[in-house]
C-alpha cells in the first residue's frame, strides 16, 4: 500500500497542476515524504530531519521544514498539534483522531469504529457539517498502563 501511495504521488506531481499544486516533487520533498511513509510514528520536524539526514547528508533542517510545510499545504500529510508540544506529521489522510500516551509520548492513529461517518459520532448543532476534524486524546497506552487493556474509558475520580 505504501508503494502504491508513492506511485500515485509521483504520477500526480508529474501531471499538470500536480499533487503539490503545480510545484515539483523535488528529491528533498520526496525524501521527506518517504520518511513519513516509512515509519508512521508521527515524527516531529526534528525527527524527520534526523532520518532524512541519514539518507541525504546535504539536507538542512530549514529544507525539511519547508518540505513539510509544502506537503501539508498540498494535503499530502497532516500537521498534528497536541497542546503546546512540537507539531508532528501524519501521512494518514483518512478521517481519524490521535491518541497520545502521556508517558512514552507515542502517537497512535485512532479510526472510527464500524466505518461510521464522522458526523454520526458527534452531537453537532442541527444543519452543521464537519469540514476539518482534529481530535486528540491523551492517556496511557497499553504498554505504559502495565499491559492493562481495559476498554479505554476514563476512570471515575473519587
Amino acid at each position: 500500500m505504501v508503494s502504491k501511495l508513492r506511485q500515485d504521488i509521483t504520477a500526480k506531481s508529474k501531471s499538470a497542476g500536480g499533487a503539490l499544486g503545480g510545484l515539483r516533487m523535488t528529491r528533498q520533498r520526496k525524501l521527506v515524504y518517504d520518511v513519513l511513509l516509512d515509519e508512521r510514528d508521527h515524527p516531529t520536524a526534528t525527527e524527520v530531519f534526523i532520518r532524512s539526514k541519514a539518507r541525504m547528508s546535504s539536507i538542512s533542517l530549514a529544507t525539511v521544514y519547508n518540505c513539510l510545510e509544502t506537503l501539508s499545504a498540498a494535503g499530502l500529510v497532516k500537521q498534528v498539534n497536541v497542546g503546546r508540544d512540537a507539531s508532528r506529521y501524519c501521512p494518514n489522510l483518512a478521517e481519524h483522531a490521535h491518541f497520545v500516551c502521556v508517558k512514552c509520548e507515542k502517537v497512535y492513529d485512532i479510526g472510527l469504529k464500524c466505518n461510521e461517518e464522522v458526523e454520526s459520532v458527534w452531537a453537532l448543532p442541527e444543519g452543521s457539517r464537519i469540514d476539518h476534524l482534529e481530535v486528540a486524546m491523551k492517556g496511557l497506552c497499553a504498554e505504559c498502563n502495565g499491559g492493562d487493556k481495559r476498554s479505554g474509558k476514563m476512570e471515575e475520580q473519587v
